[in-house]
């Protein structure tokens, strides 16, 4: 499209050919000197792209009661929420910043709808509270084996049970960084979180010790955990990359989650 109507300011206005040779940073940052709506739409639909790659992402979590476009849609909301309270002084991309964002209104969606089994839920819990009593006795993460034991299982089960419960653990990264993310917010003053040297050496202190919990994973944990979080592919795709069965991807999936949640609370906690 070019040559079309121009978006107008009282100090500044733009064409539709001046938007098109913007980079999605300049038409960001014009956006947030001018606060201009006009400019706001365009932006978004900028990262329509990123919207379609989460929601086919995790289609597993909604296919039973929602289509893509129904999501993308719910994501294109989002995204223009994010807009506004995106704060690129922060140092934190924005494709990172509104794609944990863009995955949890489509978690909450889902779970609106009772996407998961009550039976799913219980069982997840279960595993979560298993894995944390193991690990506290034993200084590691516990085996298959010793998992299936503890909650009087066999492990073929444990191994379905624990495929059945990658869903539940979406967001469990996401939501243990939110957490402490709301915690130190409410110590900070006027400033905001990274105003001050020692929030900015708190989050680069976190992300080393996350590097760290990664590093200790399975190599085939890592790939999937890479994969997922960073190259945005389904669970089906994983699958076909790794040659192996969808199942045993939500097996791998599930497993490095807990790995890392337990890694992680320890940090935070100084347990």
């Amino acid at each position: 499209m070019t040559g079309g109507a121009p978006f107008r300011r009282e100090d500044r206005e733009w064409t539709q050919d001046e938007l098109d040779v913007m980079s999605n940073e300049e038409l960001f940052q014009a956006y947030k000197d001018t606060g201009n709506q006009d400019l706001k739409w365009p932006l978004v639909m900028r990262y329509i792209g990123l919207v379609k790659s989460i929601a086919l992402q995790v289609r597993g979590v909604y296919s039973s009661f929602a289509q893509v476009d129904d999501i993308v849609n719910e994501g294109l909301l989002t995204l223009a929420v994010a807009v506004d309270k995106f704060d690129p002084d922060k140092g934190i991309k924005f494709e990172t910043y509104v794609s944990k964002r863009i995955r949890g209104a489509v978690i909450d969606l889902a779970r609106r709808q009772d996407w998961v089994p009550r039976s799913v839920r219980r069982k997840a819990r279960d595993i979560d509270q298993a894995s944390s009593e193991l690990f506290s006795e034993l200084g590691r993460y516990p085996t298959d084996e010793e998992m299936a034991q503890r909650l009087g299982v066999s492990q073929n089960q444990y191994q379905e049970d624990l495929a059945n419960s990658s869903m539940c653990n979406v967001l469990s990264l996401d939501a243990l960084f939110e957490d402490r993310e709301q915690n130190s917010s409410a110590e900070v003053p006027d400033g905001g979180l990274d105003s001050r040297p020692e929030d900015s050496m708190l989050r680069q202190e976190m992300l080393e010790i996350l590097t760290k919990a990664i590093e200790s994973l399975r190599e085939n944990e890592q790939t999937v955990i890479s994969l997922y979080y960073h190259k945005n592919l389904s669970m089906k795709e994983i699958a076909q990359v790794m040659e192996v069965s969808e199942p045993r991807i939500s097996q791998l999936h599930s497993r490095a989650i807990q790995k890392l949640k337990l890694y992680m609370n320890q940090y935070m906690t100084g347990v």
